[in-house]
């Protein structure tokens, strides 16, 4: 092979190696660089379209602010952003709007205006009590000694007339002779006679006693203690050989074929009751029976300490099953009225400022949840719902549920709420952004800050009680204190949950008034006096 051929060889393949070079920079940048540039940009297009929340808060608890996502420091919830809609335009400027999914975190449910009859079903707490017109006390009419006696324990059962005992009296002794000496002058003088059977009688010697000492012709040295009604004998005060003076008590029978049983009703509850109501009771000692009465008298006075008023009812008890002391637990249907022409509510819509009532009316033709705050006068409780005497109409919707996470937003938005009733924009002085968690939220303690503009509180406190009974009181008690927003008492573990304005009212001063009302607290103890007036069911086992 000469040079040139082999030149020529070379040069075709160094030739085919540059053309396979070429092509392959060609197809590497179309399938690789070209394509990885474009994907790049796609994603920095896609990241630029998400719009940024500057804000992000907790749908469960809308004071917390902080500028980027996390975990809530007192649930412990992912945080969300806050809704771009806070900055659109109402028709209203005080409408509080909140996304669907804030609405189910928070749990808030609405319901109707309604129209019906207000009903409630009153629980009551009472006790077995003898009837009071049916106690008599047996008295010595005249002085002397107790030579016998023929009942001698309590509990026995008499009849009207039965022999008690005898006693022996020098006076009854000398009243005989006086009367001895007027038979002689019946005939004669008979004003003298009959004054001298008068007094007589006026010791309760039955006519009979009185004729027999006459045909005898000689005084009775012992004259017998007859029972004067039929019953059973609760006390007896003296025995044999006893010295009494006249109007001294001997004994005390109570006829108890007829009882009454003496329940005890709060202040709320009087505005329902009504003699004539009937009423339905049980007793702890006959299981399985149950007993009906009609309210008979209704206690014109309320106890200063337990604030109660007694309401009675009264029973026939020819068995005398119906002992006194039993309890008894009743339950009282009422009604206001028969007419179906009030509107109700669920009291669990209405938020108490102390002097205002509130509630969040749903606001229509919304495309977002909308409420907006209305102040309203309510009638009486009646069992779960409120009569509402102005404010509202029929068919309106209003929150149920959640109305005070409804009421933190709007304030926290600055505007009409229960906290803030003039509106305006407040601070509530937190910077969450720094927070890690880490570290643990003060549960019971105020936002005090320098900048702060609401000091809402959260508290727990132990408090404690025996039955539903004692929640009612627990949790009204706390509420009708000025500055309590909420109260809650839970009976399984005993604590009482509070939200409170710190600038109104402080934890310590809702303890004492818990106390004061008979049950403990976990920093104060209830008078003695107090805790022993409360119903027996309501009695728990006190603290050291």
């Amino acid at each position: 092979m000469n040079l040139t051929n082999k030149i020529s060889k070379y040069g075709k393949i160094t030739g085919l190696i540059i053309v396979s070079v070429i092509i392959g920079l060609i197809i590497g940048y179309y399938s690789g660089g070209g394509h990885t540039d474009q994907s790049e940009a796609g994603k920095q297009d896609e990241v630029e379209s998400i719009p940024s929340a500057e804000e992000y808060t907790c749908s469960m608890h809308p004071q917390i602010r902080q500028d980027k996502p996390g975990l809530c420091p007192i649930c412990a919830m992912d945080l969300i952003p806050v809704s771009t809609q806070e900055a659109e335009q109402d028709a209203d400027p005080n409408e509080i709007s909140l996304s669907k999914a804030a609405m189910e975190l928070a749990n808030i449910q609405t319901a109707r205006v309604r129209k019906g009859i207000p009903e409630k079903s009153i629980r009551l707490m009472g006790k077995v009590k003898p009837d009071e017109r049916r106690i008599a006390r047996v008295t010595a009419r005249f002085g002397g000694r107790i030579e016998e006696l023929f009942i001698n324990y309590t509990g026995q059962q008499v009849e009207k007339g039965q022999k008690l005992g005898a006693i022996y009296s020098p006076d009854l002794i000398t009243a005989q002779g006086e009367l001895l000496e007027a038979v002689k002058l019946r005939e004669t003088n008979p004003s003298f006679y009959q004054a001298a059977r008068n007094k007589l009688k006026q010791w309760e010697l039955t006519d009979e006693q009185i004729s027999r000492i006459e045909a005898s012709e000689s005084p009775v040295l012992t004259f017998e203690i007859l029972a004067p009604i039929s019953g059973t004998v609760m006390k007896r005060n003296v025995s044999v050989g006893d010295y009494v003076k006249e109007g001294s008590i001997l004994y005390e029978v109570i006829d108890l074929s007829k009882v009454w049983v003496m329940f005890e009703a709060y202040e709320r509850d009087l505005p329902w009751i009504n003699t004539g109501d009937k009423l339905d009771f049980t007793l702890q000692s006959v299981p399985g029976e149950k007993f009906s009465s009609k309210v008979s008298y209704i206690d014109p006075f309320i106890d200063p300490s337990s604030r109660i008023a007694r309401v009675r009812v009264e029973v026939n008890n020819s068995g005398l099953k119906l002992k006194p002391e039993m309890f008894a637990n009743g339950v009282l249907e009422s009604q206001i009225t028969d007419q179906a022409g009030y509107l109700l509510i669920p009291r669990t819509a209405v938020l108490w400022t102390g002097e205002r009532a509130i509630v969040y009316l749903k606001v229509p033709d919304r495309e977002k949840p909308s409420f907006i705050q209305r102040e309203i006068i309510l009638g009486p409780e009646a069992g779960n719902d409120y009569v509402v005497a102005s404010g509202l109409e029929e068919g309106e919707e209003i929150a149920m549920n959640g109305v005070f996470k409804i009421d933190a937003a709007a304030q926290l938005a600055g505007k009409v709420s229960m906290m803030n009733p003039e509106g305006g924009k407040v601070s509530t002085g937190h910077d969450h952004g720094s927070m890690d968690m880490g570290s643990s939220a003060d549960m019971s303690s105020p936002d005090q800050h320098a900048d702060h503009g609401i000091t809402a509180q959260h508290a727990m406190v132990r408090v404690y009680g025996a039955c539903g009974m004692c929640k009612s009181r627990i949790e009204e008690t706390a509420m009708e204190q000025n500055g309590v927003m909420s109260a809650s008492w839970d009976l399984e573990s005993g604590m009482l949950h509070l939200d409170l304005d710190a600038d109104k009212i402080s934890v310590d001063e809702v303890e004492k008034a818990i106390a004061a009302v008979g049950h403990d607290t976990e920093n104060h103890r209830a008078p003695d006096d107090v805790y022993e007036a409360l119903p027996g069911c309501c009695l728990y086992d006190r603290p050291e």
